[in-house]
């Protein structure tokens, strides 16, 4: 999906919201656990409560992968309904890879290749070795590198907020230096909606550029700042909620009350657009 036609989705839908399908089996309703393709059903009712009130999707990697085989079937049986849909969403891989070069190539390849078995529109990449780990995921046409720059976990501390002798912190220097392996066209950046009022700092240094926000919900991250700090005359932003959305009920109504805590946030959105 472009930058035009994920601008479009944005205004035609008045939603900038990414519901996360970090789909843990333990914390699926019961009467789907132990169902022959029970995450595949989970996620398929899922995106159907939730495809008029959101924008994109956004499968964590490592609850299919810690299934083995069988997670990774169910996650390409959740991408050929999203792809078969016929309603657009934007779809990420927060996968969080970055390796040297060949890898990489390899990573991108999985993931983004439109002949291959996910063909996602974009994957989250952490920017640690720099350049030549970043620039194979850049090469398909439409797709999106979504580079980690200031996360919202307790331990962003530990790296990203760093200063150099000149007093300006990591992430600053990641958001810098990675203009020169993307553009606005097929790059966004990570930022924690629990930092919303450092989003001011990440708007001088990239200001067009889309940012993919997590943190609001069960994390206790504000939309409200979100917006008020890191939206642009075109959106440019993609806000994520997982565990407050999908689930909202661990009982047979999980969709209806996924649903609901969807449309609440979409509301909110379209406030704010």
């Amino acid at each position: 999906m472009t930058r035009k036609e994920l601008i479009s989705l944005i205004r035609e839908r008045r939603s900038f919201l990414c519901v996360g399908l970090d789909t843990d089996p333990a914390k699926m309703p019961a009467h789907l656990r132990d169902q022959k393709d029970g995450v595949f059903q989970f996620n398929r009712a899922i995106i159907d409560a939730t495809i008029d009130h959101c924008v994109a999707y956004k499968p964590n990697l490592a609850f299919y992968e810690a299934q083995g085989i069988e997670g990774l079937r169910q996650l390409k049986l959740t991408m050929d309904y999203l792809h078969g849909l016929g309603k657009p969403a934007f779809t990420i891989a927060d996968a969080k890879r970055g390796d040297i070069g060949n890898t990489s190539q390899q990573y991108a390849r999985a993931f983004l290749d439109p002949k291959g078995d996910f063909n996602f529109d974009s994957i989250t990449v952490a920017p640690y070795m720099g350049a030549d780990s970043v620039q194979p995921f850049t090469v398909y046409e439409g797709k999106w590198v979504i580079l980690l720059a200031l996360t919202s976990n307790k331990g962003a501390f530990d790296f990203q907020l760093t200063e150099d002798k000149e007093g300006t912190p990591l992430y600053q220097r990641v958001l810098e230096t990675s203009k020169q392996w993307g553009n606005e066209e097929n790059m966004m950046y990570v930022v924690g909606a629990t930092k919303a009022e450092m989003l001011e700092d990440v708007r001088r240094i990239v200001p067009g550029s889309f940012l993919l926000v997590p943190g609001v919900g069960a994390q206790g991250g504000s939309l409200e700042e979100v917006c008020r700090h890191g939206m642009n005359n075109d959106c440019g932003l993609l806000v994520n909620s997982s565990r407050g959305i999908i689930f909202a009920s661990q009982g047979e109504d999980f969709a209806e009350a996924a649903a609901r805590e969807a449309a609440k946030l979409h509301e909110q959105m379209a406030a704010a657009l």
